[in-house]
């Protein structure tokens, strides 16, 4: 995965964040007054464009609010190294009032015992909860009981088709009705060996990039990542089916790109050696500085179905034991995320709208000229209806199937007996956590 967004080297700004942290407040106020001056402290995450989008809405906020200071910074030298600093600070009561986070966090974040709960508040209708997609809103609710914050940022996997290839072999280009039956047929006629041609590409680094994409087949086909019980669910006969049908494209019809790498199957459809990929929209500002001739569409689904799978990261929220600083920090994330101010952050830089509702501004209608497709991907999001599990053993669960994925799609393994293993082995990385 490699989002617009950017979390590179923030040196720099580690020093301030460390300098100007204000977090937890002993002896805090206990009772609510709005016009109190308050402090908020909050960590991005961000750096360079990324990071002066968010501080020049910090400096509206405090415009319209004079009596709020936000204190706004990175927080680490990565966004990778939040969650460690979050995890010191819970232990000395220096955390930041709200900091971006991983999905994949979120479980974490919750059992920390140190994050705000908005389940009551979400229900005014000015939140407007309803037009974030399913899959956003489950992640910030990890385990279905508190609303630990913000969606911060949405994104989908889409099926991108190269116009050139399918023009050069006389194919019909995908539509939204597609079927697994027909995504494999195409895939075969796209295929050349002649000329080194893939009707389609997938990630066998047995990486996350393997896992995830292999999520949306699992849930069509009628599967679950996990059981109630917490343990793994995906070596079910709609896994292995689901997994089958990968293997033939690959190992039987051979009209598979098996990338090592992760990021080279991108680099060959660009360059019109690969038909389609499942990817989402950090793809396309690249494809248009190729100038790749392409199209975007939903994926390719079973009865109908075309789910998914979405990898939202959020903002999360800290209580700092001072209820003004819990007031503000709420207003400043439900004023950061209203449709007016997301245009002008996610849209502005190249990422999906939060909200159904601006789909249709200026804004992002303004990106769709110049990146074509990506009004299919914000639609998209309608598909995104289930999370991926944000428990802490998921990175073994994920290592666990990557793995399997990769043997069988290269020939080493039959379906079930892989799954089956990556289970055992996934069961032993969530019960470790």
């Amino acid at each position: 995965m490699h989002r617009r967004i950017t979390w590179l080297a923030l040196a720099a700004a580690t020093a301030t964040a460390a300098a100007t942290l204000t977090g937890c407040s002993a002896g805090g106020a206990t009772e609510l007054d709005p016009e109190a001056d308050v402090t908020i402290t909050w960590w991005t995450g961000q750096a360079d464009e990324a990071e002066s989008i968010l501080e020049g809405l910090a400096d509206e906020f405090e415009e319209l609010h004079p009596n709020v200071t936000v204190d706004i910074s990175s927080g680490a030298s990565s966004t990778e190294e939040l969650l460690q600093k979050l995890s010191a600070g819970f232990a000395s009561d220096t955390y930041p009032n709200i900091s971006y986070s991983f999905g994949s966090w979120a479980s974490e974040l919750e059992s920390s015992g140190r994050t705000l709960d908005l389940r009551d508040q979400v229900e005014d209708p000015s939140f407007a909860w309803d037009e974030f997609s399913e899959a956003a809103r489950a992640t910030v609710q990890p385990t279905g009981e508190k609303i630990i914050g913000f969606p911060a940022l949405v994104d989908n996997l889409s099926l991108i088709y190269n116009k050139t290839v399918f023009d050069a072999a006389g194919v019909e280009y995908p539509t939204e009705e597609w079927s697994w039956d027909d995504f494999r047929d195409a895939a075969k006629k796209l295929t050349d060996p002649a000329t080194e041609t893939y009707g389609y590409a997938y990630s066998v680094s047995g990486s996350e990039e393997t896992t995830w994409q292999f999520w949306p087949h699992l849930w069509q086909n009628g599967g679950e990542i996990l059981n109630d019980d917490g343990t793994a669910a995906f070596a079910s006969d709609a896994g292995v089916d689901a997994l089958e049908f990968l293997r033939q494209m690959a190992v039987d019809d051979k009209s598979i790109y098996l990338d090592q790498t992760d990021t080279k199957f991108a680099q060959l459809f660009a360059a019109d050696r690969i038909g389609m990929m499942t990817s989402g929209p950090w793809q396309l500002y690249d494809l248009n500085t190729a100038g790749t001739q392409y199209g975007v569409t939903v994926l390719p689904g079973t009865d109908g179905d075309h789910q998914t799978v979405s990898g939202p990261d959020i903002w999360a929220l800290f209580d700092t034991q001072d209820v003004n600083e819990n007031y503000w920090s709420v207003e400043l994330l439900k004023w950061l995320t209203a449709p007016e101010q997301d245009v002008r952050w996610n849209v502005e830089f190249g990422n999906l709208p939060l909200r159904a509702s601006e789909i249709d501004s200026p804004e992002f209608q303004a990106q769709v000229v110049a990146l074509p497709g990506i009004d299919i991907m914000a639609a998209n999001n309608e598909n995104a209806v289930k999370s991926r599990p944000t428990v802490a053993g998921y990175v073994g669960l994920s290592e666990a199937i990557g793995s399997a994925i990769s043997k069988v799609l290269q020939g080493q393994g039959d379906p079930k007996e892989a799954l089956e293993d990556a289970a055992k082995k996934a069961d032993e990385a969530l019960a470790d956590n």
